[in-house]
């Protein structure tokens, strides 16, 4: 399994999302709302001959800055079920086109402040993980 191919199927079923952008590397400058791909942890040899690998994901979810009203009701639309939920969109392919046996957000772990630039964003952090070989 390709770790870019699989960080890249999680960016295409967020990408789902209307007005979501996403990242499957990630940006030097991001523009919100934007989903942001990256590899946290992978667990080797789950299973006889390196059958089995659990990659584990961080998506972080940018919305807008701080200060304004909207972005927090932005970020309840993701953590919410629903057409914006990044819980369905990640899970509507669980195999991420054909990379992966199974795919699951486990959890959404934060939410709060994230600095970039000398600007603060309102962000979360989802707990993504993969399974693959």
């Amino acid at each position: 399994m390709s770790i870019s191919l699989i960080r890249q199927g999680i960016a295409t079923n967020l990408a789902t999302i209307a007005g979501l952008r996403t990242a499957a590397e990630i940006p030097d400058n991001p523009s919100p709302p934007i989903a942001v791909v990256s590899l946290s942890s992978v667990d080797f040899d789950g299973a006889f001959d390196r059958g089995l690998t659990r990659y584990n994901f961080l998506v972080t979810v940018i919305v807008g800055r701080v200060a304004e009203r909207e972005a927090q009701r932005r970020l309840d639309a993701y953590i919410s079920t629903g057409s914006s939920s990044v819980k369905y969109a990640v899970e509507s392919d669980k195999t991420l086109g054909g990379n992966a046996y199974d795919c699951r957000v486990v959890s959404m772990d934060s939410v709060g402040s994230l600095n970039i630039s000398d600007t603060t964003y309102l962000a979360a952090d989802f707990s993504v993980t993969v399974i693959a070989n």
